[in-house]
């Protein structure tokens, strides 16, 4: 009655053998094609490079009056500006300037990236039952699968160093961009749709005068999604050598300073706070913005 109670398994050597065998193809596959591979990706390094650059080398006044007007012109909101204002300079009190700036440069990087690459599979998966189908499962792959995995196949892929982490943080936080992306084009009124084509409008003209400035405030939700979930990445990518505060955090965790990794991780926490409220507030203002023009 063993049977019952115990699952059986492949035969050892089989299984053995079997990831031996991916393991040695995955090996020739690195080293017939990682030099092209990183040399496709230099473009990626260096905007993340002159990100990062633009930033430490701004005087900090000019960046806190950057991050005002841009929390200004997305909320209108004095709160959420001041909040944002004083949330940077409470960081930058606490010596932690440096490192939160390529924390930001990190961020934006990986959701340009994310956004230029998320919204094109969300219209095509809005524009094609077939293409949702198959993108769906993917998805749900990138967002239940361990975060750790990431780092494997890119680091055999591309080493130790900034392009491999911020293709691990991509990877992680792209779902939500491509699902509600597709989610806001799939909701857009059908009369709308209709009405524009009686006045004759092309497919790509019904994209870009109605289904898109329709499906906005959906988009932006995901975009905000993606900011947090790139932010929530950056201290795992901190392992494969991606600078920020995210290494303070994996410092303190080895050698058990409290203090430091309580001071990075509330940095993170606050610029995660000033992202999100932003970018929500923004949202909100388009929702408002489409209810007044189509209501």
């Amino acid at each position: 009655m063993d049977w019952l109670t115990t699952f059986p398994a492949m035969n050892k050597d089989t299984l053995t053998a079997l990831k031996r065998g991916i393991d040695d193809g995955f090996r020739a596959f690195t080293r017939a094609w990682g030099d092209p591979i990183e040399a496709f990706f230099e473009p990626l390094r260096l905007f993340l490079i002159h990100s990062e650059r633009l930033l430490l080398n701004s005087p900090w006044p000019v960046v806190l009056l950057v991050v005002g007007l841009l929390a200004w012109l997305g909320s209108r909101r004095w709160s959420i500006v001041i909040g944002s204002v004083l949330t940077l300079v409470i960081i930058g009190y606490f010596d932690m300037w440096d490192d939160t700036m390529r924390t930001v440069a990190m961020t934006f990087v990986c959701t340009v990236v994310a956004i230029v690459v998320g919204i094109p599979v969300g219209i095509l998966m809005s524009r094609s039952n077939r293409v949702q189908a198959v993108v769906n499962p993917i998805l749900d792959v990138m967002q239940t699968m361990p975060s750790f995995v990431y780092l494997i196949p890119v680091v055999m892929l591309l080493g130790i160093g900034r392009v491999p982490g911020v293709i691990a943080v991509v990877i992680y936080a792209i779902p939500p961009v491509i699902r509600l992306t597709n989610l806001g084009i799939r909701l857009v009124d059908k009369d709308v749709l209709e009405a524009a084509d009686a006045f004759g409008s092309s497919s790509w003209q019904k994209l870009k005068n109605v289904q898109m400035p329709l499906a906005l405030p959906t988009i932006m939700a995901g975009i905000n999604q993606t900011i947090m979930m790139a932010l929530a990445m950056v201290v795992i990518a901190s392992m494969i050598g991606v600078q920020g505060l995210g290494q303070p955090v994996l410092r303190a965790i080895n050698n058990q300073y409290f203090t430091l990794g309580m001071f990075n991780g509330l940095a993170i926490v606050g610029i995660a706070i000033i992202f999100d409220r932003i970018s929500q507030a923004f949202g909100r203002r388009l929702q408002k913005h489409q209810e007044v023009t189509h209501g």
